[in-house]
């Protein structure tokens, strides 16, 4: 008997304040439509939508149009994965910690690591704590298939172990959307 009171008295406070809360939504002065005639606005809702948005909409910076072209566009929305540029000096005085990532993970590729002690292991190598370490991949008895990456300002090192075992690294720029390794997945 006390749940079905209860019930009822949360229902009908909800029900009282459902009127307040969605006041600020249904609000038909905010629709930009709704300047000019009626009719104007009915025309408006049937007109195509194009790809570029008004002149006065800054939001839409840097690139203001979506691309027609299906393959522009999927390389915009892939942009994050873009590498920054480093210098050729930046390049040389990150070479000796790859050389040095990629002599760890041959050592751990057959022996097999467990995440932790992975990331521990790169990040002696490169430098820096652990807890700067990207891992992707399954870390598993054997080491394949994994990428590991760190890095300090735009500089990172990125190794990998492949699907026999072997392993490399590499010296590159930081992924525009802020990390060593790049993204798995699309925005």
């Amino acid at each position: 008997m006390t749940r079905i009171r209860t019930r009822r008295r949360v229902g009908a406070a909800f029900l009282l304040a459902l009127p307040f809360l969605t006041a600020a939504c249904a609000d038909p002065s905010a629709d930009p439509r709704a300047a000019g005639s009626p009719s104007a606005a009915a025309s408006a809702s049937r007109s195509p939508k194009g790809f570029c948005p008004p002149p006065e909409d800054t939001r839409a910076a840097p690139s203001p149009c979506i691309s027609a072209d299906w393959d522009q566009r999927v390389a915009e929305n892939h942009a994050y994965r873009r590498q920054q540029p480093i210098t050729a000096e930046q390049e040389r005085e990150a070479r000796p910690r790859a050389k040095a990532l990629a002599a760890v993970l041959q050592k751990l590729a057959a022996a097999g690591t467990t995440a932790d002690a992975l990331r521990t292991a790169a990040a002696t190598a490169l430098g820096l704590e652990p807890d700067e370490i990207e891992i992707q991949g399954v870390v598993l008895k054997s080491l394949h298939d994994v990428l590991v990456g760190g890095g300090e300002g735009r500089v990172c090192v990125n190794g990998t172990v492949d699907g026999s075992g072997h392993a490399s690294a590499e010296v590159v720029g930081r992924t525009l959307d802020g990390t060593c390794l790049p993204g798995q997945g699309g925005h």
